[in-house]
C-alpha cells in the first residue's frame, strides 16, 4: 500500500543527513534526557527563589562615567540572584531548541506549580509560632547567642530566630505574586520567540536566538516584577534602576553563556537524535502538551 503520511515540513532543514541528528516537526514518543531537564530546570528556578530573591547586592564599575544612570556613583545594585537565575532561562532555551515549545510549554507549567507549592509551605511554615528555646546557632539548643542587634536577655532565642527566618523566608504577598505571574510570562515569551527564530532562521546561528529570547523574555519578566513588587514602596526611580539593571545584567550573562548552551544543545541533540522544529505547533500556554496547531 501506497504511503499517504504527509511529508514532513522540518525535513528541509536537516542540513547534513548523515549526522544522525533528524530534522523534524514531529517528536519521538520518549525523549532520553528530558526528564533530567526538567528536574534541572525546576531545582535551579526553586533554588534561585529561595537563596538569591531575599538579597540586593552591588557591583563597583569604576571606568562608568561620573553621574551617568542608572548608577551615577559607578555602583550598579541587582538582585544576588541573577547570577544563578539566568542558568534556568538558558537550561529553558535548550529544552525549547532540542525538546520543542510543547515540552518546553509542560516544564514552565511544572515550574509554575513548584513556585506555587514553594510560596505555599514559606507561609505555613513561617506563620507556625516558634518553640522559645530555638537558638539561631549550628549548635542547636543552648548553643551561643547570635551576633545580632536584638540579642539581649530579655529576648529569647525563639523570637530572635523567628524575625531571622522571616527575613528570608517570609515574602509579601505581592512579592510572590509577582514572582510566579513574571516568571510564567517571561519563560512563555522566551519560549515562543526561541521557538519561532528557530524555523525563521532554519536552526542556523543558535546565539541569534538565545540571546534574542532572553533579550525579550527577561525583559517581559523584569517589566512584570519589579513594579508590581516594589512600585510604592520603592521610588520610581529605584524600580526602574534595579528593574534596567537586573535585565541588562541577565542578557549579558546569557551571551556570556552561550558557549556552553552551545556545548550542551550540541550533544543533546546527538544523544535524543533529534532537531525539532515547531512548524506546526500550538502556541497556546492552555494546549495540551502534544496538540498541534488547527
Amino acid at each position: 500500500m501506497e504511503n499517504t503520511a504527509p511529508a514532513d515540513p522540518a525535513a528541509a532543514f536537516d542540513r547534513d543527513p548523515t549526522d544522525g541528528i533528524v530534522a523534524t516537526s514531529r517528536p519521538p514518543i520518549t525523549f532520553r534526557y528530558y526528564d533530567l531537564v526538567m528536574a534541572a530546570f525546576v531545582a535551579i528556578l526553586l533554588l534561585s527563589n529561595i537563596i538569591g530573591a531575599a538579597k540586593l547586592t552591588f557591583v563597583d564599575v569604576p571606568f562608568w562615567p561620573q553621574g551617568w544612570w542608572p548608577a551615577p556613583d559607578g555602583v550598579f545594585i541587582y538582585g544576588a540572584g541573577i547570577l544563578f537565575f539566568p542558568l534556568g532561562y538558558v537550561i529553558g532555551d535548550v529544552l525549547t531548541e532540542i525538546y520543542g515549545f510543547a515540552k518546553a510549554r509542560r516544564v514552565i507549567w511544572v515550574g509554575t506549580a513548584a513556585m506555587l507549592f514553594l510560596a505555599f509551605m514559606s507561609y505555613v511554615v513561617t506563620a507556625l509560632p516558634p518553640f522559645a528555646g530555638w537558638e539561631c546557632a549550628a549548635s542547636g539548643f543552648g548553643g551561643p547567642r547570635p551576633d545580632t542587634a536584638t540579642a539581649n536577655a530579655a529576648v529569647t532565642g525563639g523570637k530572635i530566630c523567628q524575625s531571622t527566618y522571616e527575613s528570608v523566608f517570609g515574602s509579601t504577598w505581592r512579592i510572590v505574586v509577582a514572582s510566579i505571574i513574571a516568571f510564567w510570562a517571561g519563560e512563555f515569551v522566551n519560549s515562543f520567540v526561541m521557538a519561532k527564530m528557530k524555523v525563521l532562521t532554519k536552526g542556523r546561528a543558535l546565539w541569534t536566538r538565545t540571546i534574542g529570547s532572553t533579550f525579550v523574555g527577561q525583559g517581559v519578566d523584569s517589566l512584570i516584577f519589579y513594579p508590581i513588587a516594589f512600585y510604592g514602596i520603592w521610588t520610581t526611580e529605584a524600580v526602574l534602576t534595579v528593574m534596567i539593571t537586573n535585565w541588562a545584567l541577565k542578557v549579558a550573562w546569557e551571551a556570556v553563556l552561550t558557549p556552553v548552551t552551545y556545548v550542551v544543545v550540541n550533544r543533546l541533540k546527538t544523544a535524543e537524535g533529534v532537531d525539532l522544529f515547531d512548524v506546526d505547533t500550538d502556541f497556546s500556554p492552555f494546549a495540551k502538551s502534544q496538540q498541534p496547531a488547527p
